[in-house]
């Protein structure tokens, strides 16, 4: 329990280990050091320099040898003082320090974030996490098989995808398509269906802000999931000009 506190505190494991260690024998040798913390002298010397940076372990002489030992379990108040101030002051910082690190990006491009989640779990954790970081009246855009989602998926697992999102009150404009009846759209979702023979899809893809889900739904289920503006936004260009030219061809059909 000690040794845990210690880490939550800030020390490294090996460094709560030698302050535990020198405060239960007092001034002992880098050579005893080493025996009681299992830790070699090439790795002790810079633990034991990060330990007297934070006033925790001092050096002294015995003998005209150099000895360490634990400062009193008081100095970790003043430690955690210190600290204290120290994140007191980055915090002032931050709000300088972001948006330069904002236009440094701009300058250098955006390295896209990419991660890939394996089958059906994955797919259903993937649509969990999607509109996490949301604010109201958010649109995604959808390219979606609804046939094959619907026969890979039970009704539950499809009604709880539909309701993360509707939680978080992100509305959808939907391309999607299906053998059977069209959906009506409703006060959450704008629908639009296209024909599976001719234009057919195999992905569920969601254009959301700066992310993109891509979710394979035949053979070998997988979702990925692609953080990244540019991408996201030519994606979501190629949507805007499907929409607008379903949206033609239903005015014809009228």
């Amino acid at each position: 329990m000690i040794e845990k506190f210690l880490t939550d505190i800030g020390l490294s494991e090996k460094e709560a280990n030698i302050y535990l260690q020198l405060l239960s024998v007092g001034a002992v040798s880098v050579i005893d050091l080493a025996q009681m913390t299992k830790i070699n002298r090439t790795s002790l010397y810079p633990l034991l320099e990060s330990l007297q940076k934070k006033d925790l372990v001092s050096e002294v002489k015995e003998d005209k040898k150099i000895r360490y030992q634990a400062e009193p379990p008081e100095r970790l108040v003043t430690f955690l003082e210190n600290e204290k101030n120290r994140i007191l002051e980055q915090e002032k910082l931050l709000n300088e320090v972001v948006p330069r690190l904002k236009s440094v990006s701009l300058k250098t491009g955006e390295m896209p974030i990419i991660k890939i989640l394996e089958g059906r779990e994955g797919i259903l954790k993937s649509v969990q996490n999607y509109f996490e970081n949301t604010t109201e009246d958010e649109t995604v855009n959808l390219f979606y098989p609804k046939d094959i989602v619907e026969t890979m998926f039970t009704e539950k697992e499809l009604i709880a995808a539909r309701g993360s999102r509707v939680k978080k009150k992100v509305k959808a404009i939907s391309i999607y398509t299906t053998k059977g009846e069209a959906r009506p759209s409703d006060e959450m979702s704008e629908r639009h269906r296209i024909d599976p023979e001719k234009y057919p899809i195999y992905c569920d893809i969601g254009i959301f802000n700066d992310n993109v889900k891509i979710h394979t739904v035949t053979k070998n289920l997988s979702a990925i999931y692609i953080k990244n503006k540019d991408f996201a936004d030519t994606l979501r260009t190629m949507f805007k000009l499907a929409l607008e030219g379903i949206k033609e061809k239903e005015k014809k059909n009228m």
